[in-house]
């Protein structure tokens, strides 16, 4: 299971990657080994166990032992995703940076191929495609815009560029940034990409599919549409705040659109998916912020009632559409 050791110090910076672990003991020895077995080679894992239940602390353990000096084990107290990568981000060695949650995965040659790029163009961040997998889902490969070749400003502001594991980045940049911010929960990886636009132009997209998410449905933070949301506009809001030489290019309806457009565009998104929760939340928020046209009104008005009331009324207009 172990590489050679000609094979891990291959005189290339080493790669420290940041993986935290919250009750993924199914999936830890395959995304450990989806890192540590790179055909990069010098890679290091620095696994922080957030106070898992079901045995991941263990599983951790043993992977430390089956990878000797290249798997650095830590504990945390069920404190969050992002500060148990603060966290490892504290340990890390390297002068380069990746993350990898406990449950996804990478081709195998995705920090090869994603150093080869930075390398050459001599980039702080390298972006790649990413596919959404597991069971049930029907997700087709997604190569992202070659954002540096446009207005990244734009593109940014409009929605998180890509996932958390879907780039590799220069330890110098990560620790300009001071790491992830603790106060969104299900938006730090956004936040922190559009902190890294404010810092950084040098960035370089490898049009290759390398990274892969596993989608575990309901139980998994991204599924909280609506937090996900207005977390989202939490940090699109802030970036525009501290950076307005960067977004003075954009005409005020034109961000307005990007930003409290996007939140009424996913509630009536969420609302066609009768995910009733996110709906009410979104077109609530909608109504207060003004973001709202006449056209959208019956369903703004319909969301200031209470949300029993309002899943009550969809549920009667639904079963009155079936005939019932």
């Amino acid at each position: 299971m172990t590489q050679p050791l000609d094979r891990v110090n291959d005189g290339r910076p080493l790669i420290s990657v940041v993986m935290p672990c919250y009750n993924a003991a199914p999936f830890l020895a395959e995304a450990v080994g989806s890192a540590l077995n790179q055909t990069y080679g010098n890679v290091e894992v620095v696994l922080v166990d957030d106070g898992s239940t079901d045995g991941s602390a263990d599983v951790g353990a043993r992977l430390a032992a089956d990878y000797p000096g290249r798997l650095v084990l830590a504990h945390s107290q069920r404190k969050g995703p992002f500060p148990a990568r603060n966290q490892a981000l504290r340990l890390i060695r390297g002068e380069l940076v990746a993350f990898l949650d406990a449950d996804d995965w990478w081709d195998a040659t995705a920090l090869d191929t994603l150093y080869a790029a930075m390398s050459v163009a001599k980039a702080e961040i390298a972006y790649c495609g990413w596919q959404n997998v597991g069971e049930g889902i029907h997700s087709a490969p997604y190569v992202p815009p070659q954002y540096e070749a446009e207005d990244p400003v734009a593109n940014f502001v409009r929605t998180c560029p890509w996932p958390i594991h879907a780039a590799l980045i220069s330890r110098d940049l990560v620790d300009r940034l001071d790491g992830f911010s603790e106060r969104c929960y299900s938006a730090m990886d956004y936040d922190f990409w559009l902190r890294a636009l404010a810092t950084t132009r040098r960035m370089v997209r490898v049009p290759e599919v390398l990274a892969f998410y596993r989608w575990h449905g309901q139980g998994q933070v991204s599924a909280v549409k609506w937090r996900q949301v207005l977390d989202a506009l939490t940090s699109q809001k802030d970036f525009i705040r501290a950076n307005p030489g960067l977004v003075a290019h954009l005409p005020q309806d034109r961000l307005r659109d990007l930003t409290e457009g996007q939140v009424l565009r996913q509630a009536y998104r969420a609302f066609w998916k009768r995910d009733l929760a996110s709906a009410h939340r979104l077109f609530r928020h909608a109504g207060m912020a003004g973001a709202c046209k006449m056209d959208d009104l019956r369903h703004v008005l319909t969301a200031l009632l209470p949300f029993p009331a309002y899943r009550w009324l969809m549920q009667r207009i639904d079963r009155q559409g079936e005939g019932v």
